[in-house]
């Protein structure tokens, strides 16, 4: 996937506390960033569509799977661009994509993903996704799955 197909994208620097001592960040440390990018692809969408059914009362998201390949290093102080895009989405899942962009080079650093589950809070079972961010998300993106 190329970064023309991404419309969210957020800002990370490398942090002293996040590299060894060799300054090479960590590879855990790229999850977190994945996690901080989608929740602001979250909120980013909620916003923009007006979206009143997604992470209010009872709606939560899960973790079920992430992962991420590294192809370079990052290092202290690099500044790190984060795209973020959701490929798919299911009855009550869905599933992003990740690039890592170093800025100041502007290679692909690493690529990941995840599969989110939207659940009942109170009951912690699946829940269908509401049809708003269906639409908001097909809205969104360029290019999104439907699988119902």
């Amino acid at each position: 996937m190329e970064i023309k197909n991404y419309k969210h994208s957020i800002t990370e620097i490398v942090r002293f506390r996040e590299v060894d001592l060799l300054g090479v960040c960590n590879n855990a440390v790229y999850f977190s960033y994945f996690e901080d990018a989608r929740i602001d692809y979250l909120n980013t969408i909620k916003a923009k569509y007006n979206l009143k059914t997604i992470l209010e009362g009872d709606s939560f998201f899960i973790m079920a799977h992430n992962n991420c390949d590294y192809m370079k290093s990052a290092f202290l102080n690099d500044e790190l661009a984060i795209y973020t895009r959701v490929s798919f989405i299911k009855k009550s899942s869905f599933g992003f994509q990740h690039l890592v962009e170093n800025k100041k080079t502007k290679e692909i650093i690493a690529k990941g993903g995840g599969v989110f589950v939207h659940i009942n809070k109170s009951t912690h079972v699946s829940n269908p996704l509401p049809q708003e961010f269906y639409d908001a998300v097909k809205n969104f993106e360029y290019e999104v799955e439907m699988i119902k």
